[in-house]
């Protein structure tokens, strides 16, 4: 389906011939673009042209349009994937049934709140990241950071357009309170404590994007699987485009263990200080940036057991990602084993619960094998250059704050621990001051066309086949 352009918001389904609701979204879109300027990329940046990537279409060939455009003019609108013929529901009690193009009134509540809560994380990352450009270690990553930003602003149309179109005017007032939160603002924070959290240097950037980013994957692959329609729709094609913030994370984390083992080997050292010293980011501080923003993304998916989860499975609102990889679609008698701590902390154990109760964890588990994939690759590089460490994913019990683990220790390796040891060696483990303060220390701008900061290798290749000295962004 193609989008068209000529309208003052593009879209692929025909907004004009519902002139309420477009005219509804005209009033949204000045207080969308006030807050881009307000809460978007800081300064200067948004007068400049940048090498952005633009959906002309949501077919294979028109997804990716490429050209330099400056950020206030990109052409942000309400993109879905083409409706699939004769659709069914795929899973829970209404198994088989047509899908809805309507939303049923007796879930009306519990879809408008997952969408409400999928919409907040588009905007809260863009605040999160708004000073960035400030510290970006080229202007290939300065690109990067935009393209995602830019995404992020047209992910948060695609859920206000479905809070307008199909919830009335609870619809539109949710909509609006979606510019009045911010991220990390004590009165009115963003709705989970993870968008929440400062990325104020690109360690943090890189690992949101491939962990966080990840989660976000794997929460649109649940409300693409959705009976209501347009729900499926809009989150199939938001898909696509989250590919590539992981690809972001995943080639910058890889960029920055490719400079540390080239720095390595030209000191002919492992010692984590004069690594440090000699500009770079030794392995052991990889690895904290990894374990503090995995476990921070865990607890996105909520509770490992969940009545809501059961529900929203039953009912046909929410499935599990790629639901037609399992062989049981109902799941009504079954159960799945789960762990949870002991009484007093000290031991792990395994319960039976019933499957529809652990949709969380279903998805969780296919998460964590997920960012398992960049792990793999990581090391392998790790090992051709001969060194010898691994990079491990940290275990689902540590550092937790929803779910069965939540107010226990554990160590990065599952190992129940006390809390005085568990306080006593956090710094190890997750960022400390002192790491937090050497990476600032590197954090300076670079932006001559194919030169890097210290700290982080070049990519392979360039963007859309251009070099990677393309002037991606026209300081």
């Amino acid at each position: 389906m193609s989008i068209n352009y000529a309208e003052k918001i593009p879209n692929n389904v025909d907004l004009g011939s519902d002139r309420q609701l477009q005219r509804a979204l005209e009033r949204w879109q000045p207080a969308f673009l006030n807050w881009w300027g307000e809460m978007g990329p800081d300064g200067d940046f948004q007068a400049k042209d940048v090498y952005l990537r633009t959906a002309t279409s949501v077919d294979a060939k028109g997804w990716a349009t490429y050209g330099h455009v400056k950020m206030p003019d990109y052409r942000w609108g309400i993109f879905l994937a083409d409706q699939v013929k004769d659709r069914t529901i795929g899973f829970g009690d209404n198994f088989g049934q047509p899908v809805w193009q309507q939303v049923p009134g007796e879930f009306r509540s519990d879809l408008r709140r997952l969408i409400v809560t999928q919409g907040d994380t588009e905007p809260a990352s863009v605040e999160q990241q708004r000073m960035l450009a400030y510290t970006c270690p080229s202007l290939y990553d300065m690109r990067n950071l935009f393209q995602v930003n830019v995404e992020e602003g047209r992910h948060l149309w695609a859920m206000v357009f479905l809070l307008h179109a199909y919830f009335g005017r609870d619809g539109r007032e949710e909509a609006e309170e979606l510019l009045e939160r911010h991220a990390g603002d004590i009165n009115n924070p963003r709705i989970l404590t993870t968008f929440n959290e400062p990325i104020d240097d690109w360690m943090s950037f890189f690992s949101f994007t491939y962990f966080t980013d990840r989660d976000g994957k794997f929460q649109l692959k649940m409300l693409a699987e959705s009976a209501f329609d347009p729900l499926s729709r809009t989150c199939r094609f938001m898909l696509t485009e989250e590919a590539h913030h992981m690809f972001v994370g995943e080639t910058g984390l890889g960029r920055v263990i490719k400079r540390a083992l080239e720095v390595m080997k030209e000191l002919n050292t492992d010692d984590p200080q004069r690594i440090r010293d000699h500009g770079a980011m030794d392995l052991g501080l990889v690895q904290k940036y990894i374990n503090f923003w995995y476990s921070s993304s865990l607890d996105l998916f909520g509770a490992d057991q969940s009545t809501n989860a059961a529900a929203y499975f039953a009912n046909g609102i929410k499935g599990r990602p790629d639901e037609d990889k399992f062989d049981d679609h109902i799941e009504a008698e079954t159960t799945f084993s789960l762990e949870e701590p002991t009484e007093d902390g000290k031991d792990v154990q395994s319960i039976e619960v019933p499957t529809r109760n652990a949709m969380n964890l279903l998805a969780r588990q296919g998460y964590s094998r997920d960012c398992d994939i960049g792990v793999v690759r990581w090391n392998r590089m790790i090992r051709k250059a001969g060194v010898d460490f691994d990079i491990r994913l940290p275990s689902d019990r540590f550092r937790r704050t929803v779910g069965p683990f939540a107010g226990f220790h554990f160590a990065p390796d599952g190992s129940p621990i006390g809390k005085d040891a568990y306080d006593s060696n956090l710094d190890d483990w997750i960022p400390s001051e002192t790491d937090k303060a050497h990476v600032k220390a590197q954090m300076k701008q670079v932006t001559e066309p194919g030169k890097m900061a210290a700290w982080i290798a070049p990519p392979d290749r360039g963007i859309n086949n251009n070099p990677v000295d393309h002037d991606y962004v026209k300081l």
